[in-house]
This record gives C-alpha cells, structure tokens and sequence, in this order.
C-alpha cells in the first residue's frame, strides 16, 4: 500500500453547535480561545477585522502561537468561507505554499463533526515530516482543545514560553 503524502484529514466530535464551532474558526477571537496566541485578519480593502467579526474570502491572515517567538508565523488568504459551516485558507510557509485546509462542520449520527483536510503538501522529505507529520501532530493537539474549551471550558495550551518541545504548544 502506497501512502498519500500530499494530503491529510482529522475529525473529531464536538459536544456544540455548528454555529459556535464555525465561530471559533472564523473570528480572531474565537481562533485566539484555543488555537493561536495571535490573530490578525484583514479584508481585501487591508482594513483589520474586528475580534468577532467572521472572516470572509480574500482576507489576508497572520498567525502567532503561543511558545513561538514572533518571527515563527502563518500567513495566508480565505479561499472560502460560507458563514456558517465550511470555509477554505491557503497554508504554508518556505517551501510548502499551496498547501490548503479545508474545514467542514456538520452532523452525523446525531453528533456534531469538525473536519480538517489539508492538501498540497510538498512529498520530498521537508514536506513529508514537518509539513505532513507535524502539521497532523499540530492538529491533532489543536483540534483537541478546540472540543476541551467547547465542551468544558480548559485550554489545554502551554502559554509559557520558556518551555521547549511540548506537545501542546
């Protein structure tokens, strides 16, 4: 069996609306509760968005996490985002842009889904370890505390910056 290396998807059920978990993607707030230590996005007239304001398509972003210096950082573009339960951003830094994510809310078995799908990732071996395995092993953690801050209130993320090499941060 040959192994796709260019592309990924992770679910998880959240105990919550659809609403609520798009809103925790699509706001600078809501990504700053349990992803990001940083959030700015900007409309495609380059004026920021406000910290509830849902993104839309063509915003630019800049992402900041907690125990990164500043100079470790995500930029990228909505590609889609419908407002409600699906949105698409272009993801990638040095030697991986084109990689996409796509995120999905919906309902099964009576269960609300959280689905993330990131393709476009480069196969030589940067692209295979850091970009595949650790971008996974990235959402993994960071889709968890999506559904621990929604279902219980406790943000799983380390905020302190000294500490090196952690799973959670």
């Amino acid at each position: 069996m040959n192994y796709d290396w260019t592309s990924f998807t992770k679910r998880i059920t959240i105990n919550s609306s659809v609403e609520k978990i798009y809103t925790m993607w699509a706001t600078t707030a809501g990504l700053e509760q349990w992803f990001l230590r940083m959030a700015t996005y900007s409309n495609s007239d380059g004026n920021k968005r406000t910290a509830n304001e849902l993104i839309d398509v063509g915003d630019e972003f800049c992402w900041r996490w907690h125990g990164w210096p500043d100079s470790t950082q995500e930029k990228g573009t909505v590609l889609e985002a419908n407002g409600k339960d699906f949105l698409k951003f272009s993801f990638g830094q040095e030697g991986a842009e084109g990689m996409i994510c796509t995120i999905k809310i919906y309902s099964e078995e009576n269960e609300t889904i959280c689905e993330m799908f990131q393709q476009n990732i480069p196969t030589d071996e940067k692209g295979m370890t850091h970009f595949h395995i650790g971008c996974m092993t990235g959402w993994l953690f960071y889709m968890t505390n999506l559904k621990s801050i929604l279902e219980g209130g406790i943000d799983l993320r380390n905020k302190n910056g000294s500490i090196k090499n952690l799973i959670n941060s």
